[in-house]
């Protein structure tokens, strides 16, 4: 590689040795060996750190473990499908839908790893750094650093070079990328592919959209949890920015990330689609420049959406919503009263801190999360209707 990626690029297997040792050694780490392991095997994982050589080592020995326990203790099961479509040994932008901060890219490591395909690179936003510990620790687990701040031409300058740098990850076959859809997480409920990121992928080409696009090998991910993590911190953050300029306070981020670890997930699915073809992308750059991005947007969103696996807390909130049964197949009385007790005490929980805050309009906003999925298949499903019929 020509160009200075040092410090945007993942540890290598010294740095990622000599980071570990760090992380052994500090103080936090007796937290989440608690929560991971249990009490009593904090000095096991130290040293366990401490005498790790490299990336692999790491991803082996200690985080497969660390997703699993995840899994096994706050969700009631993972189902994975399309795993076909990363299995022909090519490498890829994996792009998916991006709900969690840390569990959406570190499950599909998971995944990836437990059925001997070759992990990935992923990229995190810097303001997710919050400390040395934290970027040790992603660092050494293959994360790129995507910068956000600076003047508009840093900004500028930051794209282009991690264009660059996850491009010729891929077109070199070195590893595949992971990257969200969008700029932080989706907190409506609403899965959309923003087309800067398409733009920020072609600044780093050759100015012909279907090569440039097709090198890539773009790859959707459908990612859907039963119990959106942190459902009741989107709600308030969604509530507040409905009235002011919405600013998180120092060390949220981080209080989004714990969060979305510890909580209850129920069902957890992921859903590999078929990559973005060539077909496809010459019917996209049939079109004039801005409206190619926006054609390509539209067919990944369309892979997404339908293979989004709709729960039945999709379903009680969109019949909430809607104030009828439309959906009323597809749960229980029981699940029903499960979901609404959980609601019930958590946004109340929000209301007795804040009581500026309207329970009734927070609580239209919290369903909303949950219902806006089932509107978003249902109204892709009508417009792929319309589309096949004669004119």
């Amino acid at each position: 590689m020509g160009k200075d990626y040092s410090n945007i690029r993942p540890y290598d297997d010294r740095e990622t040795s000599q980071a570990l040792k760090r992380v052994a050694s500090a103080p936090e780490l007796k937290a989440i060996s608690d929560f991971i392991y249990g009490p009593g095997h904090e000095e096991e994982l130290r040293d366990r750190l401490r005498n790790l050589d490299g990336i692999y080592q790491f991803q082996a020995s200690v985080m497969a473990g660390v997703i699993q326990a995840i899994i096994d203790k706050t969700s009631a099961g993972l189902t994975v499908e399309g795993l076909e479509h990363v299995r022909d040994g090519r490498k890829h932008m994996l792009i998916s839908n991006h709900r969690d901060i840390i569990l959406d890219p570190a499950i599909i490591q998971l995944v990836l790893f437990n059925h001997h395909i070759s992990t990935t690179e992923i990229a995190v936003g810097d303001n997710l750094i919050a400390n040395p510990l934290i970027e040790d620790i992603f660092r050494s687990n293959r994360m790129i650093k995507v910068v956000r701040g600076g003047t508009p031409r840093e900004k500028y300058l930051s794209s282009s070079l991690l264009s660059s740098y996850m491009r010729e990850n891929i077109t070199s076959d070195r590893c595949s990328v992971w990257i969200a859809q969008r700029n932080g997480r989706s907190k409506d409920g609403h899965d959309a592919t923003e087309q800067g990121l398409l733009k920020m992928f072609e600044m780093s080409g050759s100015g012909d959209f279907v090569k440039d696009f097709r090198e890539l090998s773009i790859l959707p991910i459908a990612i859907s949890y039963q119990y959106e993590p942190c459902d009741f911190l989107k709600a308030r953050e969604l509530y507040i920015s409905r009235r002011e300029r919405y600013v998180k306070k120092p060390g949220e981020d981080t209080i989004s990330i714990l969060t979305g670890v510890r909580q209850d997930k129920g069902r957890i699915a992921f859903h590999f689609c078929p990559e973005i073809t060539e077909r496809e992308l010459t019917e996209c750059a049939s079109y004039e420049k801005n409206e190619r991005f926006k054609a390509l947007a539209d067919i990944m969103d369309g892979r997404i959406c339908g293979s989004y696996r709709l729960w039945d807390t999709n379903y009680i909130a969109y019949d909430m919503l809607e104030k009828g049964d439309a959906c009323a197949s597809e749960y229980t009385p029981e699940s029903r009263a499960v979901f609404l007790e959980r609601m019930k005490k958590g946004l109340s929980a929000i209301v007795e801190k804040e009581p500026c805050i309207d329970m009734d309009e927070l609580t239209e906003i919290y369903l909303s999360i949950y219902a806006n999925p089932v509107r978003s298949v249902r109204e892709r499903q009508a417009g792929d209707r319309g589309r096949s019929c004669p004119v």
